[in-house]
């Protein structure tokens, strides 16, 4: 009964004490602060929000000092009112002069943990934020790998009430991965899903890889390649279950993804359904993809792609504001897909925001837009736009995101860029079969700010040394064409082969466009100077070629690239035409080239490709000159000489007037372990050169044709190609070559 009692007691005194605080109120009538320093009192009154001649309850007080307290420049503070003043107590936090790291010498890293840091020079030392600052730092390491990293923070105290801060750090071994596992019902072979994680295993050539050591944020972007692979492989209910990460001393982490990839799902039917205020004849062609979807298996990437043909449709068709969603339907059958296309909200660009560029014109941005302000929005013009600034390689990173305009159908584009070095200098050599080379070359891909690439190379190998200055501007005059204009000044010594010297100096100037999608053409002019010696050995012929001079060309190029990428591309194909027509010349001829090159994807580990190569020059008022006789390259016809194939007058290769290859080739980039970073490829090529304008010589009109294996293996040091042919047939004069190889390296 007694203790009941107390309780009682304890209740009415808090009920007391919270009736009488929220009911007391002073007016304060003057305000007196003490123990600022650094901070005035005007500033205070103004964090505080405190208003003389208003009326204080509790409540209010409490806001105060809490408002206080969220600036961080204080570390104690003590309100009370009394006689209508209010009266502040105040403790500063001390001010931080410096921060400085102990173990750490790199200044790009020390920037980055800077940008991290809750506390700042010169800022408010606020004692809790320290631990959150050294998790902040260990999260960081831990990203680079350094799994065992340790960090303490030492505080110096200063007169004036300051600090310093130093932050010890013992970064420790970096945490490699020694084993990478996939368990589970996987259905798909290791060797592959290694190929599509960034985490890889350590070997001793992967000493310059960031991907041997441990990461969080690898490992969570690795279960979401896995995730996106298997489900466009049809494994629509694929689940990545978990992720291991186990570590044994002495020996390294082991890394262990847990898949289960379920049951495979094929596209059941695919079908649009297009409102009924749209014109359904604008998306028949949607058909032809649908029917061949069908018995598919389900692909999120094959998916994508009908959704970007429905996107260049609408672009096409000139039909705006069309949007579309996908619905998905699984069942044992498989998967039904319907896509609902419908007039979305109509809206339009009011303004494009441009961060980020502090050495970058604007206008060199705004220049690669394909949308502007007024334009209706449209994404996928925006993501094009987007890729067109990524393209011009002078930026590390560009984002973008949309906000709300003024009113409700206007958007703002906001568009973030980082730029990065835009200058290069490299420096390269060579080695191989056919004798050594080398290379250097100073490139600037953002002079002025401009986004004009500048490029000065030299190279030099056995048999010629050329020099050149190139300067490229991608959009010249803010017209969407790239505009360049070269210089080239080279000597060749090919007494060995083909019994001449020559010296040349070049100008060309030129431009580029892209006059449909995917369809480019590449127009220019060329003026050059030449100089041709003859050794006392060759023939009369080739003697009449001894000279002087001068010729200025017009050219251009047709190009169709239907590529999926650039870069190893896997199915698609491009077509180039190009011609070039004398103008003034003292020897003219005619120029004329088709090129052929084709991509089907058999498999992920079969790649085909097919290759078909032709030129044909013919002399207008005379013999073509010796020196712009055709020759077949060595990747066109591999396993023979490139210049000791063709026609001969005596000793001398002379080149011929035509030239046709045809190459097939068999890739298989997963042939080897995706460690081994070894592209290997079987080929079959055909080929042949002939023609001459004067018969007097010794010339064979046969095919050429060989076979065999190529590889391109990316070492440490560089580069290393090499093709292993055998001939199959060929004329007397030519000479083969079973063997080659190049190593190189830039620096």
């Amino acid at each position: 009964m007694q203790r009941f009692r107390k309780i009682c007691s304890f209740v009415l005194f808090f009920f007391i004490l919270f009736v009488n605080g929220n009911s007391f109120s002073e007016v304060v009538k003057k305000v007196e602060i003490k123990g600022n320093v650094r901070i005035s009192q005007e500033t205070i009154i103004v964090f505080g929000d405190i208003s003389v001649g208003k009326d204080y309850t509790i409540s209010d007080v409490n806001s105060l000092i809490k408002k206080l307290y969220d600036t961080s420049f204080f570390s104690d503070i003590s309100v009370s009112i009394k006689n209508n003043t209010l009266n502040i107590v105040l403790k500063e936090n001390p001010i931080i002069k410096s921060i400085t790291f102990d173990g750490e010498k790199a200044k790009k890293y020390i920037e980055k943990i800077r940008e991290l840091l809750s506390l700042t020079e010169n800022g408010p030392f606020v004692e809790n934020y320290i631990k959150k600052d050294i998790n902040l730092i260990k999260e960081f390491y831990r990203s680079l790998g350094f799994y065992f990293v340790k960090i303490d923070a030492e505080i110096a105290t200063l007169e004036k009430n300051k600090i310093n801060i130093q932050y010890i750090i013992d970064k420790g071994k970096k945490a490699k991965i020694t084993r990478i596992y996939f368990l589970g019902d996987k259905k798909i072979r290791e060797k592959k899903l290694r190929d599509v994680i960034t985490s890889q295993e350590a070997q001793f050539w992967k000493f310059i890889s960031r991907n041997v050591y441990l990461s969080k944020e690898r490992i969570e972007l690795d279960k979401r390649l896995l995730k996106n692979y298997y489900r466009n492989k049809g494994y629509y209910e694929v689940d990545v279950k978990s992720t291991n990460v186990e570590y044994s001393e002495g020996e390294g982490f082991v890394l262990t993804y847990n898949i289960n990839a379920g049951k495979r799902y094929k596209f059941n039917k695919i079908f649009a359904n297009i409102s009924e205020t749209l014109d359904k004849d604008a998306f028949l062609s949607l058909e032809g993809k649908f029917s061949k979807l069908a018995g598919e298996y389900y692909s999120q990437r094959k998916l994508k792609s009908v959704l970007d043909e429905i996107d260049k449709l609408s672009e096409q068709k000139e039909l705006q504001f069309i949007n579309h969603n996908v619905e998905e339907t699984l069942d044992d059958t498989g998967v039904e897909v319907k896509i609902n296309i419908f007039e979305g909200e109509k809206v339009i660009i009011e303004r494009i925001n441009i961060t980020g560029n502090s050495v970058t014109n604007d206008s060199v941005i705004r220049g690669a837009l394909i949308v502007d302000e007024g334009d209706p929005f449209s994404t996928l013009l925006v993501n094009k736009s987007i890729n067109e600034i990524k393209s011009r390689n002078i930026f590390g990173k560009v984002e973008y995101e949309v906000s709300p305009g003024s009113v409700e159908d206007l958007k703002v584009i906001n568009i973030s860029v980082e730029e990065k070095a835009t200058g290069e200098i490299m420096a390269g050599a060579g080695v191989g079969t056919d004798g050594t080379s080398f290379m250097f070359s100073v490139k600037e891909n953002n002079w002025l700010g401009r986004g004009v690439k500048l490029e000065t190379s030299l190279n030099l190998s056995e048999e010629k040394v050329k020099g050149s200055i190139l300067v490229e501007n991608p959009n010249y005059n803010y017209s969407g064409n790239a505009a360049f204009a070269s210089l080239d000044v080279s000597s060749t010594d090919r007494s060995n082969s083909s019994g001449f010297k020559s010296s040349k100096t070049g100008f060309e100037l030129g431009t580029s466009f892209e006059q449909y999608e995917k369809f480019y053409v590449s127009p220019n002019i060329e003026i050059a100077f030449e100089d041709i010696e003859v050794d006392d050995t060759a023939s009369t012929a080739v003697k009449n070629m001894e000279g002087n001079f001068f010729n200025a060309d017009l050219g251009y190029s047709l190009v169709k690239d239907n590529r999926n990428q650039k870069f190893k591309p896997t199915k698609g194909n491009r077509i180039v035409f190009l011609q070039q027509i004398p103008i003034v010349q003292d020897s003219s001829s005619l120029l004329n080239g088709f090129d052929l090159t084709s991509y089907h994807d058999f498999s992920d580990d079969l790649i085909g490709a097919f290759k078909f190569h032709s030129r044909a020059i013919n002399g207008i008022d005379g013999d073509v000159r010796l020196t712009e006789r055709l020759y077949l390259p060595r990747s066109r016809l591999r396993g023979f000489n490139t210049y000791k194939v063709g026609p001969k007058d005596g000793d001398d290769y002379i080149g011929g007037n035509y030239t046709t290859a045809i190459g097939f080739e068999a890739q298989m980039p997963n042939l080897l372990p995706e460690s081994y970073r070894t592209d290997f490829s079987f080929f079959l090529d055909t080929a042949n050169i002939w023609g001459v304008d004067y018969t007097a010589i010794d010339e064979t009109n046969t095919i050429r044709s060989s076979v065999g294996l190529s590889a391109n293996i990316f070492t440490t040091i560089g580069p290393l190609s090499f093709t292993m042919a055998q001939d199959l047939s060929k004329a007397n004069n030519d000479e083969t070559e079973t063997f080659n190889f190049r190593l190189g390296t830039s620096f």
